[in-house]
C-alpha cells in the first residue's frame, strides 16, 4: 500500500472545498465539514502535519461522496 502524503490542515480545507463540502462551524481549532450525510473534522494547529488517520479520512470522505453524484 503507497504512503499517503502528508498534508496540512489548509491543504486538506482545500481539497474539501474543492470537492463540494461546506464548513459547517469552528468549535476551538477544530474545523467540521459536511457534504451531503458525510462529515468530517480538521484540526488546525499552525505549523503541524495532519496525522495519516486523518488525511486518508478526508480522502476516504471526498471518494464516497465523489461515488453518490
Amino acid at each position: 500500500m503507497p504512503k499517503l502524503q502528508r498534508l496540512t490542515a489548509k491543504e486538506a480545507e482545500r481539497f474539501l472545498l474543492q470537492a463540494g463540502f461546506e464548513l459547517l462551524r469552528v468549535k476551538g481549532s477544530h474545523h467540521i465539514y459536511k457534504r451531503d450525510d458525510v462529515r468530517i473534522v480538521i484540526p488546525f494547529h499552525a505549523g503541524k502535519m495532519l496525522h495519516p488517520k486523518i488525511v486518508k479520512q478526508v480522502f476516504d470522505a471526498i471518494a464516497r461522496t465523489e461515488t453518490t453524484h
